[in-house]
């Protein structure tokens, strides 16, 4: 065994460990919290000639954008090919800027990921909790362990986009020590 090979199996344990043990990031809630909230979630959309990346996503967004129909949550499943995506008017290149909230019944630590069909940058209560810089099919991102330090109400903002073909969309969500689960429509609001 190489020393280079040593070291990247040394980097690769101590990154595992501490991934381990790092601490939940802590959401923080809506302060107030909201009331006489729609259902849902607002969206903005914007149709650019392409877009392959997270950085080119926010760039189509600083041009003509639309404001679309609410999103009804975030369970978008795999769309069929030439199907608009979410509810824009389009089935390929499509960046949605997604604004609202998402309710949490009890405080706790919880995992959260998603599934996205191409490009995410999800916050939830100030922190990062899903990021997939790129183009894919309908995946999951990495799993993120977040404290929600009271029931109610904490912001959502999201940047998505989809390239060409199908495009999905998902957040999960599930108590420490158990599976994450859809999150219901009725856990949205804007």
């Amino acid at each position: 065994m190489s020393l280079k090979s040593i070291a990247l199996a040394f980097g690769v344990i101590a990154g595992l460990a501490a991934s381990a043990v790092a601490a939940p990031l802590k959401l923080q809630p809506a302060n107030p919290q909201p009331t006489n909230l729609k259902p849902g979630l607002s969206v903005r959309y914007a149709y650019p000639s392409d877009v392959k990346n997270l950085a080119s996503a926010r760039n189509a967004l600083k041009y003509k954008v639309e404001q679309g129909a609410p999103l009804s949550g975030l369970d978008y499943r795999d769309s069929e090919l030439g199907q608009a995506v979410l509810t824009s008017k389009r089935a390929e290149r499509v960046v949605a800027d997604i604004q609202g909230y998402v309710r949490f019944d009890r405080p706790g630590i919880y995992t959260i990921d998603f599934l996205t069909n191409d490009g995410l940058e999800a916050m939830v209560g100030g922190q990062p909790v899903g990021e997939f810089d790129g183009r894919q099919p309908c995946e999951e991102t990495f799993a993120v362990e977040v404290e929600v330090p009271k029931a109610g109400w904490y912001p959502l903002k999201a940047l998505w986009f989809q390239r060409t073909n199908t495009a999905c969309l998902h957040m999960r969500a599930g108590p420490k020590g158990k599976r994450p689960k859809w999150m219901p429509n009725a856990a949205f609001g804007h």
